[in-house]
């Protein structure tokens, strides 16, 4: 869909864009030094930081891309969300205080606290540019979702926009003022989010039985002065059927359903010609004269007892009604005709709520109801990801070091808790009510939250938006931090052995993040079709096998060593990666190439490289005990 900016979001983007880049000026002065730029003199208060923690955490992919899949598919999005909270029970009582005792500014410092070996730092510095840099692409990509609505801005222009106030964000205050905006980004998140929610429940269901009404439906098959397409290209075989109107040549795409009128569903086209034109319902797509755009979808069908509206509800009624009505869900299909045009056909399939609000409607959740072990495989292996993987990312960590004991370190994760705990409740309602506003844009899952907003007026939708940029803020500059950190702490100084004052250090860790924040930019662009979430658990994938088993062994096995950790990362980190990248999601959306070519047999790696993590840590000290200790008991 095209998007026009309003007056309105512009005035609020540009008012939330400047208090965040002025608390970041006025709190540099208190980062002069490395222990203020990195880990903020370790005097932020727990409640601050606890609330810190859900800014960090609450990231594009748990706002934008959790609300656009159960905006699609129901359910399984909230699944990520009961995933990504149950991470934090690890976190809370495994890695909180020891990571606190442990470490000085980075991840590197609690693992080397006992051995002091440059493998240690080398590995860990490696796997914390690995993670971070992951992270990075679903947020980037989250940003330029967001500031092509609000600004009229190409996706490639918002993500460069995002990646230049992150950069002057990190580069004025680092840790300090970090901090303070995920302080300030998490509240606002939480508190205009409850807002929305209450506005849908009070809004409640609205049932709209009648047809998709898409701008070329008059070219029905048999009309006067239409043709049927003969069956072309990758055309053939499918289950369509196109009609020419002869005197424009426009051509209507109609789905075939049995259970719709005439066993023929209007759908929705969106054509890119050989020359890179594009076509909307088989018109130029624009707002001009001649021109035509996709229609917003997500719609109630029927409503129980046949009422056509419900009035206001309750949040457990708003959930009984939605699993007693039939909703309107839509599907994609991406066929390559003869003459070298991509058309992506969007059809609507009509669905019982009781489906909606069960898990195993989306691809990413298969597994769930499918026969094969493989797709059961790939499920498993994506929650023990994003179970695992919150207590490993690096920016979750490094949050551990900026208050003053452990004490603190565990009230700021039970406040975390709580935090995100109420927040990802609240994605249940918003993903539905998206699904049933009437504003999805079939094209791109993660405008839901925003464009749901927007059907209760521009401010909200302008409030929103700019909070959920706020939160791509918040979340970017916490992931350069932990990746500028990890260059300038642990690769230049204790590994290259490069001698720097104080200011040096903080120094080359500016210049660390303006280097990744511009690769995170390049990344942000090139995987601009994924949804984030999906992204997200790559990342958690990511972190959980190359950081979990090390922390979790040197806390509680004594015969851990420095060469079993630094096995244990490099062969997690390289084992996740590739895997990932001969995944069939990586040859299908990333290279352009079939994935069932695809060598790994499904696309989440956790379920096997987490516990080769372990493996590898536990052989390699063995193998390398101290003379005259013995490996046994």
């Amino acid at each position: 869909m095209i998007y026009e900016p309003s007056l309105t979001a512009v005035i609020v983007f540009a008012s939330f864009v400047a208090v965040v880049l002025g608390l970041s000026f006025v709190l540099g002065a208190k980062a002069k030094s490395s222990q203020g730029y990195f880990a903020a003199h370790g005097q932020i208060h727990w409640f601050i930081n606890g609330v810190a923690f859900a800014g960090d955490y609450l990231s594009a992919a748990s706002f934008l891309g959790i609300c656009g899949m159960i905006a699609f598919y129901g359910y399984d999005g909230f699944l990520y969300s009961i995933g990504y909270l149950a991470g934090w029970v690890v976190a809370l009582f495994v890695i909180a205080e020891p990571l606190k005792r442990l470490g000085k500014f980075t991840f590197a410092d609690a693992l080397d606290n006992r051995f002091q070996s440059r493998g240690i730092k080398f590995s860990a510095a490696l796997s914390t540019l690995a993670v971070s840099l992951f992270y990075l692409i679903p947020q980037m990509v989250g940003a330029g979702t967001l500031v092509r609505p609000l600004l009229g801005f190409s996706h490639q222009a918002g993500v460069l926009t995002v990646g230049v106030v992150v950069i002057l964000i990190v580069v004025t205050a680092g840790m300090v003022s970090t901090t303070y905006v995920q302080f300030i980004k998490g509240a606002m998140l939480v508190a205009f989010c409850t807002l929305l929610t209450v506005m849908i429940l009070r809004r409640g269901l609205t049932a709209e039985p009648v047809a998709f009404a898409e701008p070329t439906q008059s070219r029905m098959l048999g009309a006067p002065g239409t043709h049927q397409l003969a069956e072309s290209g990758g055309w053939k075989g499918k289950p369509y059927v196109r009609v020419e109107e002869t005197a424009t040549g426009v051509v209507t795409v109609w789905h075939k359903d049995e259970s719709a009128r005439m066993g023929l569903a209007a759908t929705q086209t969106l054509t890119v010609l050989p020359d890179g034109k594009k076509l909307a319902n088989g018109l130029p797509q624009g707002k001009g004269k001649g021109q035509t755009d996709l229609a917003p979808v997500g719609r109630v069908l029927e409503l129980p007892d046949g009422r056509t509206q419900t009035g206001p509800l309750g949040p457990l009624s708003f959930l009984t009604t939605l699993q007693n009505s039939k909703v309107e869900l839509w599907g994609s299909d991406k066929i390559r005709d003869e003459d070298g045009s991509e058309t992506t056909v969007y059809y609507p399939k009509p669905t019982e709520g009781r489906d909606i609000l069960v898990s195993g409607a989306s691809p990413t959740f298969k597994g769930v109801r499918s026969p094969k072990l493989t797709d059961k495989l790939d499920f498993f292996s994506l929650m023990l990801a994003l179970f695992c993987g919150t207590a490993s990312l690096p920016h979750i960590l490094i949050r551990y070091y900026t208050v003053k004991d452990q004490t603190a370190a565990r009230r700021s994760t039970v406040v975390g808790i709580a935090v995100i705990g109420f927040f990802y409740v609240l994605t249940l309602y918003l993903g539905l009510g998206a699904m049933t506003g009437g504003a999805l844009d079939v094209t791109n899952s993660n405008m839901a939250a925003p464009l749901l907003a927007r059907t209760f007026g521009e401010l909200p939708f302008a409030v929103i938006s700019a909070v959920a940029f706020t939160t791509v803020l918040g979340t970017v500059s916490g992931l350069i931090l932990a990746a500028s950190g990890a260059v300038a702490h642990d690769l230049m100084d204790s590994v290259m052995g490069i001698k720097m004052t104080d200011h040096g250090k903080v120094r080359a860790g500016k210049t660390a993040a303006v280097i990744i924040g511009v690769a995170a930019m390049a990344l942000g662009i090139v995987f601009e079709k994924m949804n984030v979430t999906f992204l997200v658990g790559w990342a958690f994938n990511v972190a959980a096998s190359a950081n979990l088993p090390s922390l979790v062994m040197l806390l509680f096995w004594k015969k851990t060593t420095k060469e079993g950790i630094t096995a244990a990362i490099l062969v997690g980190m390289a084992s996740s990666l590739a895997w990932i990248l001969l995944s069939a999601q990586a040859y299908r959306d990333v290279y352009g190439l079939p994935p069932e070519t695809a060598p790994v047999p499904f696309s989440q790696p956790g379920l096997v490289t987490i516990p080769l993590g372990f493996l590898v840590l536990v052989v390699a000290s063995l193998l390398t005990q101290p003379k005259g200790q013995k490996t046994h008991g």
